[in-house]
């Protein structure tokens, strides 16, 4: 048995929400009070995540990536990491992170053989960087981004471009690249909670930010990337990483899309865009079986929307909730 919609895209990856909860009010995510965050009770237990990873595992999702809110802040997520490493079915267990708490637990995460680390930074301006997190960690979450560059994880740079605040630094980050063998990734910024409750001078897609940096450099490389990439990947030639630039809001990914998404609560996602189609937490707590979830999984995955257009229609007017909420 495996995942699979039907428009035949195999399904191998699931993006899994640890918390709703996040240490920092980055300003596209959510407003400077934060959200109404749920009960504890109402978030899936380690158990129940577990569980779920390893029922879909079996079904051929062989990557996760473990997300927020803000993982680090959960008690035990570190326990829990290690738990789900004895998956031999996972092929990678990655992680996107903010990088305020994670300093300590480097070596752990090395020991566990983490493939790879999401790091989200916007700014490389301590200034700029607490005006967009609202929030004064910047030389911490430096001092963890040199500390992973010198690690042996693999570390992306998450960047979410924001017109009006850190487009004068797109250059900067890839400048990161000329030296260090990271890859940084530029995303289109998002509809959820941010977008639309601020001020947008200029809408920063992916065809502006890519005229930019051509605009930039004599020549740049075309990097060829799996097929269900979410980036479009580029190379400076001679420099040690690369750079990418994601269009999660024009939404040109969507052909081969091989994801899912589980929030914090457990409620099951075909697509970012989506309202969210089952609540596996309810299901698992009324007593189903693996055979039970399986069934549920195949069935609810035929229905996954062509693409986020479509998945974006069928969900109402509703497209404020917070990134914290959906695993950003």
């Amino acid at each position: 048995m495996e995942l699979r919609d039907k428009f035949g895209r195999k399904i191998s990856y699931l993006r899994l929400a640890i918390t709703d909860r996040c240490n920092l009010r980055c300003q596209y995510c959510m407003p400077a009070q934060g959200i109404n965050i749920v009960d504890r009770t109402d978030l899936l237990s380690y158990k129940e995540m577990y569980r779920i990873t390893r029922v879909l595992s079996e079904l051929g999702v062989n990557k996760v990536r473990l997300t927020g809110g803000e993982p680090f802040v959960r008690r035990d997520f570190v326990n829990f990491l290690e738990s789900l490493s004895f998956n031999n079915k996972l092929d990678e267990i990655n992680i996107t992170t903010n990088g305020a708490l994670i300093s300590n637990h480097i070596e752990k995460l090395e020991e566990l053989n983490i493939n790879s680390i999401n790091l989200s930074i916007d700014s490389l301006q301590k200034e700029k960087f607490a005006q967009i997190t609202r929030r004064d960690v910047f030389d911490n979450v430096y001092d963890t981004f040199e500390k992973l560059e010198k690690s042996k994880l693999n570390l992306k740079l998450n960047v979410v471009v924001q017109s009006g605040f850190n487009t004068d630094e797109i250059i900067d980050f890839i400048e990161l690249t000329k030296d260090k063998n990271i890859a940084v990734r530029f995303i289109e910024e998002m509809p959820f909670n941010g977008k639309g409750k601020r001020n947008m001078t200029e809408e920063w897609n992916f065809n502006k930010i890519k005229n930019l940096i051509y605009s930039n450099y004599q020549k740049i490389e075309t990097l060829k990337s799996s097929k269900s990439s979410t980036s479009i990947n580029y190379k400076i030639p001679n420099y040690k990483g690369n750079f990418g630039i994601i269009p999660a809001f024009t939404r040109t990914i969507c052909n081969d899309c091989n994801r899912i998404r589980i929030t914090a609560t457990g409620m099951f996602k075909n697509c970012l865009f989506d309202g969210g189609v089952f609540n596996v937490r309810d299901f698992i707590r009324s007593g189903a079986n693996d055979d039970d979830l399986k069934e549920l999984f195949i069935n609810t995955v035929n229905h996954k929307p062509e693409n986020g257009f479509v998945a974006e229609a069928t969900r109402g007017n509703d497209v404020s909730e917070s990134m914290s909420t959906i695993g950003g």
